[in-house]
């Protein structure tokens, strides 16, 4: 009688055990909130039909948010979560990263971090970025959340069972260095990765890693319904359903939870390849140094020495002859825009809402200027003057000695990103507007904007560093267009789309040449001369599809390019003939800088800084 009592009791126990196991959650993605939209309607109808679903724990809200990434589409979405009964974990997507007026910092202001950990019923829930940040690149994990990752993994007890949660799915063409999370996690109880990010269901393998992808909160084409994802876990599988607004949930998929879908062992699956560095085995990696966080900047030379921002707030100082770092200075977020130098001071701003002059020797502070929001944009010096755009809707002019503002212009509608171009009496740049503007460099007066009838803040000039000559400007733009202005009118010379190039644009050191990428595999050369788009050569790099704002720069008759995927290649600047190409890694690599026609200096998002030399 005492063991039959003492057996109940035990499988008492374990079916309470095993059904405390099971749970419900809601997943809500890709719901691209504008200042005004009726992406806002949806939202508040999956909110209310939440709040009605009975028996949830909790909701997962995993990227695209908004729409442009701005602060105020960021609180609306904010207010709206807020009213759910439940708690909820977000992340944020390309579109919170990509286009966002504080460089990527008000969504962890808003929503208290980007990135989250808790705990529910024995499984462990592991949020995170997967980018970009404010470049056109493929999606990528920085080196500082991968360390989270690995920490969090191996701290917690063998065993545990972990689900990740992404806005990009976890494979190559959408995350640069997918293997990275993938070769680590397969060492561990990954039950499955949830995200978003394609707008529809789908069910992926991640290297084996089981993957489920949801449908965006946007209302369908075909039934004009939004909608969202529940998902029941049991303690044999996970399962997913869709929930339209008004209709009944409908199962679509689910994985076992007992099955084992992976080995720890990797080398089934696909890495990045560098056999193309075989093809052209002259040219060597001179010195690579690792700084630590992803570098979305170039970098600059100064008297033998290399400066260089990266996403964690550091201006590191390097050897130009070793790569050894000399120096660092933190500011206090990340650094997005490219730094100059001028008489020993470098100059740079940070998303920490501050522009820095920094005393190139010693890395000590010499000054700093407040501004009121994220400062985003590449510096350019001339004659003691440094110009800069901000996220605070002004564009500066600064004196580099004693960081006191020279002038500025406090009517750009939009945020700026890119490095302003001096040319004669202006100096001209774009901004997430869709315009173009030219300033009188001494005082600040506007002479003319161009937004050449663009629609979509998207397709805005604004990442590209454009080039002048012959008194025209040139650069091209999202709308894969190259175009010509008149620098003293603003006015429409030609445009074309011949190409299909996209942000990317050079000069050639002569000056009668224009180089830029197109989105697919080749390097266009236009006349700078000409009052017509006239293509003077066309060369078929092999690179792929490419989309990063990496300039192409000419030195000494060769035009050094690079990619997203961190391909690095040489042309003959003549006739467009390919010289080389290296692979360094697999992430973007930014505008390079040319030391001479068999030297250029890299950095990367993976961290890096180098030297490639060809040694033929």
């Amino acid at each position: 009688m005492k063991n039959t009592i003492l057996y109940l009791s035990t499988l008492l126990l374990l079916t309470i055990s095993v059904r405390a196991q099971d749970f419900k959650f809601a997943l809500v993605t890709d719901i691209h909130v504008t200042k005004d939209s009726l992406a806002y309607n949806d939202l508040k109808k999956t909110i209310d039909q939440i709040n009605n679903t009975p028996n949830l724990s909790f909701v997962l809200v995993t990227g695209d948010l908004t729409e442009e990434g701005d602060r105020e589409s960021l609180n609306k979405v904010k207010l709206l979560l807020d009213r759910l009964k439940v708690k909820y974990y977000a992340i944020s997507g390309n579109h919170e990263t990509k286009w966002s007026e504080s460089g990527s910092t008000d969504f962890g202001h808003i929503f208290d971090g980007d990135r989250f950990k808790f705990e529910y019923n024995g499984y462990t829930f592991l949020g995170f970025n997967t980018g970009p940040i404010i470049r056109m690149m493929d999606g990528h994990v920085a080196p500082q959340d991968i360390t989270w990752l690995e920490k969090e993994f191996s701290s917690a007890k063998q065993g545990t069972p972990f689900i990740l949660v992404t806005h990009y799915p976890l494979q190559d063409g959408d995350v640069d260095n997918w293997y990275e999370v993938t070769d680590l996690a397969r060492k561990y109880n990954i039950k499955a990765v949830l995200g978003g990010h394609y707008h529809r269901n789908l069910l992926f393998s991640y290297d084996g890693i089981p993957g489920i992808i949801n449908r965006s909160n946007l209302r369908d084409k075909t039934d004009n319904k939004g909608g969202y994802s529940l998902y029941e876990v049991n303690k044999d599988s996970i399962s997913v359903y869709e929930h339209k607004i008004g209709q009944n949930p409908k199962k679509w998929g689910g994985y076992s939870l007992t099955q084992k879908y992976y080995a720890e062992d990797n080398s089934n699956y696909k890495h990045p390849s560098d056999s193309v560095n075989h093809i052209y085995p002259k040219i060597k990696e001179k010195w690579i140094t690792r700084i630590g966080g992803t570098i979305y900047s170039s970098p600059v030379i100064y008297n033998n020495k290399i400066y260089v921002g990266d996403d964690t707030g550091l201006l590191t100082c390097l050897s130009l002859s070793d790569g050894l770092i000399n120096w660092t200075f933190k500011s206090d977020n990340r650094i997005v825009g490219t730094p100059a130098v001028e008489e020993g001071i470098v100059i740079f701003g940070s998303a920490d809402k501050n522009i820095y002059g920094i005393d190139s020797e010693t890395g000590k502070q010499i000054w700093k200027y407040p501004t009121q929001e994220a400062v985003l944009g590449a510096v350019t010096i001339e004659n003691g003057i440094a110009y800069i755009g901000a996220s605070d809707h002004t564009f500066r002019a600064i004196d580099t000695k004693s960081g006191k503002l020279v002038w500025e212009y406090a009517h750009v509608k939009g945020y700026i990103e890119t490095k302003p171009l001096i040319y004669k009496d202006k100096v001209i740049f774009g901004a997430w507007d869709n315009n173009l503007y030219a300033l009188n460099k001494r005082t600040g007066e506007l002479l003319w904007t161009w937004n050449g009838d663009l629609t979509r803040m998207h397709f805005s000039p604004a990442a590209v560093w454009p080039v002048a000559a012959h008194g025209k400007i040139f650069f091209t733009a999202p709308d894969r267009v190259m175009t010509a202005l008149d620098a003293e009118t603003g006015q429409t010379i030609w445009r074309t789309k011949e190409s299909m190039v996209r942000e990317t644009i050079g000069l050639s050191a002569d000056k009668t040449q224009l180089y830029s990428k197109t989105m697919q595999d080749s390097v266009v050369c236009y006349s700078a001369i000409a009052n017509v788009p006239e293509r003077i050569w066309a060369t078929n790099v092999g690179y792929g599809y490419d989309h990063a704002p990496s300039m192409p720069v000419e030195k000494d008759g060769v035009v050094f390019g690079s990619t997203k995927n961190g391909l690095i290649f040489a042309l003959e600047a003549k006739d467009g003939n390919l010289l080389w190409k290296h692979k360094i890694g697999n992430s973007l690599i930014n505008t390079v800088v040319p030391l001479n026609n068999k030297e250029c200096l890299f950095t990367s998002a993976e961290g890096h800084v180098g030297i490639l030399v060809n040694l033929e």
